[in-house]
């Protein structure tokens, strides 16, 4: 998954709802689910995610929603082998990447 969010420090609850395509609640519920996601909270209580957190909620949505984990099932596979899961990610990522340029380069032929 493609998630399309301007490169900044801190990033609103809204802001990763919007992204992922989810809601607000979805987030907040995989903050309390899973220890990985941690964001700071403004003086108004506000939640503030960092880009480690977006890279985690990633992680979680690929296994969660994209190939179809329980919750109990994505934290067994966090937890067991993070190395694993960050580096496939990262290289489906791009190659998705790169699947969309070739994309783009086929309609302009």
């Amino acid at each position: 998954m493609h998630v399309d969010l301007p490169e900044k420090k801190y990033y609103k609850i809204g802001e990763v709802a919007s992204a992922f395509n989810v809601n607000t609640s979805l987030v907040r519920f995989w903050e309390k689910e899973f220890d990985i996601i941690k964001p700071k909270k403004n003086a108004k209580g506000n939640r503030l995610f960092t880009q480690e957190d977006i890279k985690n909620f990633k992680l979680i949505f690929n296994l969660v929603k994209e190939r179809g984990f329980t919750l109990d099932g994505a934290k067994q596979k966090l937890k067991n082998n993070p190395e694993a899961i960050i580096h496939n990610h990262e290289i489906i990522s791009r190659l998705e990447g790169v699947k969309a340029e070739l994309v783009k380069i086929k309609d302009k032929l």
